[in-house]
């Protein structure tokens, strides 16, 4: 890997800074990476634009932005259709099928991470944790091991256990991608035509 980018984008309020934070730590203290993180959010301080960027290198990095990602996470359908231009032609784009109902390619991945952090963790607010483990997998831009160290590392003390739990529901839901996401993938093409 010379240089791999990843955004992390959605609403303010779903933890996606956090997010690019603790992606940052996995890949720079753990897996001993080159790592610049960037973040930007809009003026409210919940429900506005919010975006992560975290840049992985194998060698020192000259510009801490994405300037074409690797990777994109859309949590929100507004972000999608925002940043899917910036993504490279063979990048991977994941997103949250919860609140993203159109998506440009069938090559996207979608999962309901907000609704399986509802569901299966209780607190919607683990959904960005989820994502993070289903995009550690998905990519393997990140170990596991040290996705799950900074994770652990960041979390306020007393949620590790519920953290460790959705790191985990993510890591599943991603490895058991193929057979449901034939059946969720929709495009905006499609869409247009129902």
């Amino acid at each position: 890997m010379t240089r791999y980018e990843v955004r992390l984008s959605g609403s303010g309020g779903q933890g996606l800074i956090v997010a690019g934070i603790i992606l940052a730590e996995a890949a720079g203290v753990y897996d001993g990476k080159c790592v610049c993180q960037t973040q930007s959010y809009g003026p409210e301080a919940r429900g506005g634009s919010s975006k992560a960027e975290v840049v992985i290198s194998d060698e020192e990095i000259d510009y801490p932005k994405a300037i074409k990602p690797d990777v994109l996470l859309a949590m929100n359908q507004k972000s999608c259709d925002t940043y899917i231009f910036d993504l490279k032609p063979d990048g991977i784009l994941i997103v949250d099928s919860t609140y993203v109902k159109q998506v440009p390619s069938t090559r996207a991945l979608a999962i309901p991470f907000t609704q399986m952090a509802r569901d299966d963790v209780g607190k919607e607010m683990m959904a960005n944790i989820i994502a993070l483990g289903a995009l550690a997998t998905l990519t393997g831009v990140v170990s596991l091991t040290s996705l799950e160290a900074a994770v652990l590392a960041r979390v306020p003390v007393g949620t590790e256990e519920l953290n460790k739990k959705a790191l985990d529901i993510g890591i599943e839901a991603a490895k058991n991608l193929p057979k449901e996401n034939a059946e969720k993938e929709v495009s905006y093409e499609n869409s247009l035509n129902e």
